[in-house]
């Protein structure tokens, strides 16, 4: 298939694009700047918000695959409402003009404080403005595609592990301080337990996800497993032999996190397996 990436230069872009052109799919690859995406896409330096028409200007995708969203490690951040109505024009204009398929990159924020396992019919009730902005667009990027008989994906997405210097979760910056020689990296109680996926496949879930269209909806990208915070920290940082050491309790735990949050990783796994 054609797939259209937007955000294609960034920490998840990089990865997916790459999972895709392996998985033999043509990568149409958008952002402001290209230089970390992978030379077999196709690359459209652009801002997609500016763009006019964009189906005609991204070469006839057959497929969306939206990643863009400006600070999201920034969860109060007003860039949250100020692009709202951004990706609302840009989906809407894509699947006005003839798209098959649209899947965009959703967030476990989403939902809010919840204790247990989600799944696609969990209620959500976001607490902050990061979720609030990605769950209203999920719900207008459903109607949409209702709308215009597009298949409609909406890929929650959990927590990342990854050892690259260029993301802004919490194992980026372990990544970081390794790196710049610290020993000692400030911490919350890491308690709190959540659902991680490592990178690659966390980026290989997403590739196959848009490789199909027969499962569609909430599509959890996850491990289906609740593990704590600082188990997972510590055993991230005994895996990349940093000789650094977490000084628990720096910082208070968010008081909009759940003690136990994890997704419900059964359509992943089906399409995973070939449905």
């Amino acid at each position: 298939m054609r797939i259209l990436v937007s955000g294609a230069n960034g920490y998840l872009g990089s990865g997916i694009v790459k999972n895709l052109i392996d998985l033999g799919h043509q990568v149409i690859a958008s952002d402001f700047v290209l230089n970390r995406v992978d030379d077999r896409a196709t690359k459209k330096a652009s801002n997609l918000f500016e763009v006019e028409n964009p189906y005609d200007f991204y070469e006839n995708p057959d497929v969306l695959l939206h990643l863009a969203w400006r600070d999201g490690f920034i969860h109060q951040s007003d860039a949250h409402f100020e692009d709202l109505p951004k990706h609302y024009h840009f989906i809407k204009k894509m699947a006005e003009s003839g798209l098959k398929q649209i899947a965009v990159m959703g967030t476990m924020h989403e939902v809010g404080f919840y204790e247990g396992c989600i799944d696609e019919n969990t209620p959500c009730h976001p607490k902050n403005f990061y979720g609030i902005a990605k769950n209203a667009l999920r719900d207008a990027t459903k109607e949409i595609c209702q709308e215009h008989d597009v298949v409609y994906q909406w890929l929650r997405g959990f927590y990342i592990v990854g050892n690259s210097e260029y993301g802004s979760s919490v194992f980026s910056k372990i990544t970081a301080a390794a790196a710049a020689g610290k020993q000692e990296f400030p911490f919350t109680s890491g308690k709190n337990k959540y659902d991680f996926l490592d990178y690659n496949d966390f980026c290989y879930q997403v590739a196959k996800a848009v490789s199909q269209n027969t499962i569609s909806g909430i599509i959890n990208i996850c491990s289906g497993k609740p593990v704590s915070l600082a188990d997972r920290v510590e055993e991230f940082i005994k895996e990349n032999n940093y000789n650094i050491q977490l000084k628990y309790g720096a910082f208070p735990d968010r008081a909009y996190d759940s003690d136990a949050i994890w997704g419900d990783n059964s359509k992943i796994q089906k399409i995973l397996k070939g449905n």
